[in-house]
């Protein structure tokens, strides 16, 4: 278990959406610091939190913002991006985008981060996946993300021996700018952080964040036609 009161907290993607929700929420559990990032740190709003310049793609801004946050003992890698690219259509540079972001981006900022949280004296690693990094309707941005599913269960075993837990944040369509174009039920970021956050705190491996996360991860046992409506004709 990870407690979050007085803990010193590094959000990526820190400006919008789920990342900024978080920001709030660790502020509203009592922690000390919170270190929110963004291309531009002048997005970032929230009156307390430590503004931090980030490109989660680029070694270099990668390693200047874990040198900036040498107290951090919980990372939270929510930032992504969806390009929606098809493998069949879409350039192939566009694929390697999705990637670069949602998988590589995770991946450097742990591996940056994951000797200060040790140096620290252990911590907690939250990485936000999605629904669709168990069906495969989202193109490469579900292949990424599955991919990350894969890292965050890889590094859940490599970082139990050096004292820092992982967690993994699956969830649907969330009411935020990423998901405006949809038309469908949507969780409020505020809910979603406070599930993140109790599963941080309780130190769950996993948090289904709504009904269709707990529904698909539940049909990943069955046939796949039970997913896939196409496959049941």
């Amino acid at each position: 278990m990870t407690a979050l009161k007085d803990a010193n907290v590094f959000v990526t993607g820190g400006s919008r959406g789920i990342g900024k929700a978080l920001v709030e929420e660790l502020y509203a559990r009592g922690a000390d610091k919170v270190y929110a990032t963004a291309r531009d740190p002048r997005t970032v709003t929230h009156p307390d939190a430590v503004p931090v310049a980030l490109e989660v793609t680029d070694p270099a801004s990668v390693a200047a913002a874990a040198a900036q946050a040498g107290d951090v003992t919980v990372l939270i890698n929510n930032a992504g991006a969806s390009v929606g690219a098809s493998f069949l259509d879409s350039p192939i540079e566009d694929v390697r985008r999705e990637f670069e972001t949602n998988f590589y981006g995770p991946l450097l900022l742990t591996r940056a981060f994951v000797p200060v949280i040790e140096r620290n004296g252990g911590g907690h690693i939250l990485n936000v996946h999605s629904v669709l990094s168990w069906i495969a309707l989202g193109g490469s941005y579900s292949a990424s993300k599955a991919a990350l599913w894969s890292q965050t269960n890889s590094l859940r075993l490599d970082l139990q021996p050096r004292g820092i837990a992982v967690t993994g944040l699956h969830v649907g369509y969330v009411d935020t700018d990423l998901a405006a174009g949809v038309d469908a039920a949507k969780s409020d970021p505020r809910d979603v952080a406070a599930l993140a956050l109790d599963g941080v705190e309780t130190g769950a491996y996993e948090v289904l964040a709504d009904d269709i996360s707990r529904q698909v991860k539940a049909g990943l046992a069955g046939d796949l036609a039970g997913l896939y409506a196409q496959l049941a004709k």
